[in-house]
């Protein structure tokens, strides 16, 4: 007994979520690099550090995306999904530092804002992908 292919949804229905999806992602993700960038700049005790390294190392490995993110690369929203887990686990450590609770629950609600918009954004392109080469307009 064979398995049989399910049927892609149609454009009208895939166009939209992929809209929003990719919205929230950048949201998600725009959210991460500020949140990084604004408290180790200006509110965290760095002990002496070079703000500017500590901020460097945090930031670029996203900012390694950023032109794929801007462009609307699926792949590289599918790659960054990857990454963006490390920046999860330091938000979860992070939360039971005392003192910086709130500085981790916003990385983990970005990073997990990001990671789930971004799977969204990912399956649903590769299926309109496949309609739109199933069901040429001109045809």
């Amino acid at each position: 007994m064979s398995r049989a292919d399910k049927p892609l949804p149609p454009l009208q229905y895939l166009e939209p979520r992929v809209r929003i999806s990719r919205l929230l992602a950048a949201l998600g993700y725009a959210g991460l690099l500020l949140c990084l960038f604004i408290y180790n700049a200006f509110i965290a005790d760095l002990h002496g550090a070079n703000p500017v390294v500590i901020i460097g190392v945090l930031l670029v490995p996203l900012l390694i995306f950023l032109p794929g993110i801007v462009l609307g690369n699926v792949r590289a929203h599918a790659w960054l999904c990857f990454a963006i887990n490390l920046y999860f686990i330091y938000g979860v450590q992070t939360c039971f530092q005392p003192g910086r609770e709130l500085y981790g629950a916003v990385l983990v609600g970005t990073s997990v804002l990001y990671f789930i918009a971004a799977l969204g954004y990912v399956r649903w392109s590769f299926q309109a992908q496949r309609v739109r080469s199933l069901h040429p307009a001109g045809a």
